[in-house]
């Protein structure tokens, strides 16, 4: 339960709402983390034709998608409590501009070590930018409003998977991967405009310190909603991240028809991600289960109906529909955790989301080049359903829970 002190800290921060709603700058916030989410999985999608490029396998090509993780979970806590004075305005634009210039070094690159220099500055960003943003909602709109725009901000991961992509795929299929990364960069300093023109002046409420960051660990439901994070997105991004090559070598499927399925389960995600923003605030564990059970069977399933195309199709649409769903979960769990400060939560959830996407991709990484991309995705099923399992001992312990549930 909430202390006198944690009340009043949330009275007084209810007070400080505004009084309209200012949706550009809701809009402009879920356009940086678009870009940023796009930038970071970007290489899903062209994993084999930059692993062609360098002479390096699948698994090591898949480094793209550890470096920014493990950077994201070093840099969050780190950069958030070292800038804990700064406006957040600015804070957010000089992110924004970094991922610009990770973008034009990733195309320029003559090896791929300088790629993965351009993955260091992507985990930074990251880092940086979505424990800010996460949890801006509340600064920008009503407190009436703050559930939708939760929702609108957090569409930026599915949107990132339905339109950037699949496009930047369909870009690096046409003009080569570097034209991706470049098109990427160009979008990131168009964020930079959009930020500072809509953006309002944003100081600092409360200083993230890292003091705040240990206690919240002894909280049970803090804990748990680390448990749950690690275990879903080990899960997807241990298999999600190897689906390019599985689709290749298991469905026999080339480039344009890939794009076209990674589309497809983008447009699902984006569905999951409204439909999960209506009941995470009110049921966040049994949405969350309900997304855990359904990435579970879609992946174990692959290796057995994903061989025809109408049972991969099938498949990547429920899982793309369940993943829509895990962002803001997790987000509305670290919330709810510690409702007496929101920033705090977003640092958490930031952290152990992207030091998990690193791991889950370097795991992946392992199980593809010693084993196959079918035994990626029977593996990510296993931990989806343990993810279900943790939830429903949660639920089974009768811990207490902020606000229902």
């Amino acid at each position: 339960m909430p202390t006198d002190a944690a009340t009043s800290a949330g009275t007084t921060e209810a007070a400080s709402r505004p009084a309209t709603t200012s949706w550009p700058a809701v809009v402009s916030v879920m356009a940086g983390i678009f870009s940023i989410v796009t930038t970071e999985i970007l290489p899903i999608g062209l994993l084999t034709s930059i692993g062609s490029s360098f002479t390096v396998s699948d698994g090591m090509a898949g480094l793209m998608m550890t470096m920014p993780g493990f950077l994201a979970a070093l840099s969050a806590p780190v950069v958030t409590a070292a800038t804990a004075r700064v406006d957040r305005r600015l804070m957010l634009c000089a992110f924004v501009l970094l991922l610009a210039l990770a973008n034009f070094l990733a195309a320029a690159a003559p090896g791929y070590w300088l790629v993965l220099v351009s993955r260091v500055l992507v985990g930074i960003t990251i880092g940086g930018f979505w424990s800010i943003g996460a949890g801006l909602a509340s600064r920008l709109v009503p407190a009436d409003a703050v559930g939708r725009a939760t929702a609108v901000i957090f569409s930026a991961v599915p949107l990132g998977s339905v339109l950037g992509v699949p496009l930047g795929t369909l870009i690096g299929d046409i003009a080569g991967w570097r034209t991706a990364f470049a098109a990427m960069g160009v979008l990131a300093a168009a964020v930079f405009v959009a930020l500072l023109l809509a953006l309002p002046p944003l100081p600092p409420e409360q200083a993230t310190r890292l003091a705040v960051l240990g206690g919240m660990l002894r909280s049970v439901n803090t804990r748990f909603a680390l448990a749950v994070t690690f275990l879903i997105v080990l899960a997807h991004f241990g298999a999600y991240t190897y689906i390019s090559p599985f689709l290749e070598q298991v469905t026999h499927m080339g480039p344009g028809l890939i794009t076209v399925f990674l589309f497809l389960y983008g447009a699902a995600g984006i569905a999951g991600n409204f439909i999960a923003g209506s009941r995470a605030a009110r049921h966040p564990r049994a949405t969350f289960a309900v997304a855990a059970a359904l990435i579970a069977a879609s992946a174990s399933l692959l290796p057995v109906l994903g061989q025809s195309r109408a049972g991969a199709v099938a498949l990547l649409v429920v899982w793309g529909m369940a993943y829509g769903a895990v962002p803001v979960c997790s987000q509305t769990w670290f919330a709810k955790a510690a409702p007496h400060a929101l920033e705090a939560s977003s640092v958490l959830f930031t952290a152990s989301f992207q030091a998990t996407i690193s791991l889950g991709a370097l795991v992946g990484g392992v199980v593809v080049d010693q084993f196959s991309p079918s035994a990626v995705m029977t593996s990510g099923g296993v931990t989806a359903a343990l993810m279900a399992l943790v939830v429903w001992l949660h639920h089974a312990r009768r811990i207490d829970w902020p606000g229902g549930d």
